[in-house]
Formats: C-alpha cells, structure tokens, sequence
C-alpha cells in the first residue's frame, strides 16, 4: 500500500520565457511525490475557464489526480510571469485574486486529510483569508501523526509573521531556504549562526525536522539534535523551478519508508539536481531514479508518522 500525499494549495502557470509550464509548489510536490510512487493528489482550485481546462488536462497527462481540483466561475486560474537570470534562477510575479485564492473545504478534501500520511502546505496560498481559513482547517485535520510540511515559499509581499506562525504551529516539518532564513531569524529574534537559528526554531515551535536548502552550496536537514548535510549535486543547471518541491516531495517519501536520515538526503538532493537541469517544474524522472524509490518498501504504517508527531 503507497503512502497518500496531499499538495494542498496553489495550481497555476508559470509563464516562462519558452513558454507556458504548469506550477505551484503543491502541484509540483505533489507531481513528484506520485512519480516516487505514492498516490499524491492536489487540492486546489482553478477559473472555469481555458487555463483552467488546460489544469485539467495537464493533470492527466502527468498521471496525477485531479478530483480534488474545485472550480471557480467568478476569478481566473492563477498565472506566474517568470523570468530567469543568468544562473537559472526565477523571479516571479504572482497575478492576484485568482481562483486559488478563494480554495473553501469540501467533505472530499475533509476526508482525504483525515487519511493523508503527509500533507504539504506553504504561505502563499495563504494570502487571502478565505484560503487560508481552509489550508489551515484541512492540515488541522490530519492524522496526529501524519507529516505536516510548511514549504515556508515566501513570494513577494503575500506573508506575514501571524500566517507564518499559526502554521509553524500547525506543522512537524519546515522547509526553507537561505533567503528565506534570515527573515524568520528576523521575525522571532533569532541569533547567532544560521546553524544556531534552525536549531532554536525547531526547538521554539516543536519541529520533528527542519530542512534548510542553500542552492549550489546544497542543504542540511536538523533532526532533534542530528544534522546531515549534503553538497549540491554537479549538474548544468537550465532552471531551478521546482526543484526545491522535488526535493520536498523526496524527503517526504523517504520519511515515510522510514529511511536514514543521510540516504534521504542524498536521494532528495539527486532528485532536485535532475529537475535543475531540465526545463519546468516537472520534466520526467529518469528510471534510475524512479527505480531507488520503487525499491524502498513500506515500514509499518504507524511507525514512520508517530515518530513525526510533535512530542
């Protein structure tokens, strides 16, 4: 039995220099975690309109379940503009009032959070209250001990310290990056080294895991008082768009099977490494890769996520 996967949030696209690529990190996520061989699905909202359509099908064309995609008839499906400078790296503008931003709780999203393994959520879907007040309701819903995964994603203007501590609260795992560090450290009054900060967040909010990704200086993970780290993979880099979801959807795989913490790492890492050197947020996992996951076999149930329950 596969672990089941929520990408709870934003679906849109990006709208990159070569052309339109399907995004958002829940969407992306929660691509890359079915790919690994989970059932991951989305829960999300889009503008009956074509973009909209378009969701739909490009939802069957990567294999990944679109039930929980609700539709809007009143805003449009959310667009991205993205550009990207010399090293691959976007900068985004995110377009607002959009369908995403009006996501409301069904009794189907009700019931798949209440029999999710791991549910992964961010702050930027968070923007308006109305999505919020749903995000923050259905990750409540889960299991104890399921994996509750803040992808902190700052964007922009779109968070604030109460949204991003009512879901530090709500979380057992954080994930975020070396822009991102220092305006949390900021924000709690965090001191000292970046090492000394994660250590303190984690300790401050009760996080089983707390995952710092540092792009070609590569990442470390905390786990209550063990770290691993793990340089960046050599690749050419095309574009890192969703690469630090791949990584996500990795570590959230390999949680779950109940792996050690340094091979999780160095999967997650490759993962993210083969996403920066292909166009997109979701370009085809090669076999090999797909194949180190597919071999892992599932611990019991119960085990993995009662070790990621908040003590």
């Amino acid at each position: 039995m596969s672990f089941k996967i929520i990408g709870l949030g934003e679906v849109l696209w990006d709208l990159l220099p070569d052309g339109p690529q399907l995004g958002g990190a829940p969407t992306n996520f929660a691509y890359h975690a079915n790919t690994l061989g989970a059932q991951a699905l989305v829960i999300t909202r889009v503008g009956s309109d074509y973009l909209g359509r378009e969701i739909f099908s490009r939802f069957k064309d990567l294999d990944l379940r679109a039930t929980m995609i609700q539709t809007d008839d009143e805003v449009p499906t959310g667009t991205v503009a993205v550009t990207l400078n010399g090293n691959g790296v976007p900068h985004f503008i995110i377009n607002e009032n959009v369908a995403w931003d009006r996501l409301v709780v069904t009794p189907q999203a009700l019931e798949a959070a209440r029999n999710a393994d791991a549910i992964c959520f961010g702050s930027l879907a968070q923007r308006d209250q109305r999505s919020r007040a749903t995000i923050q309701q259905l990750v409540a819903a889960t299991p104890s001990g399921a994996l509750r995964v803040f992808d902190i994603n700052l964007r922009q203007k779109f968070y604030s310290r109460e949204v991003i501590e009512q879901s530090l609260r709500l979380a057992n795992v954080i994930k975020l990056n070396d822009s991102e560090l220092p305006i949390l450290a900021d924000m709690f009054g965090l001191s000292k080294s970046p090492q000394q900060q994660i250590e303190d967040l984690a300790k401050a909010f009760e996080l089983r895991l707390a995952v710092l990704t540092r792009g070609p200086q590569g990442s470390s993970l905390y786990e209550r008082g063990r770290w691993s780290e793990q340089p960046a993979p050599a690749v050419t880099v095309v574009d890192t768009v969703g690469a630090g979801d791949s990584f996500t959807a990795a570590l959230v795989v390999g949680l779950l099977s109940g792996m050690d913490l340094d091979e999780i790492h160095a999967l997650a890492a490759e993962v993210a490494g083969y996403v920066c050197g292909h166009v997109g947020a979701t370009p085809v996992l090669s076999q090999s890769l797909r194949s180190k996951f597919i071999k892992i076999k599932r611990h019991d149930r119960n085990a993995p996520n009662n070790a990621m329950a908040k003590v």
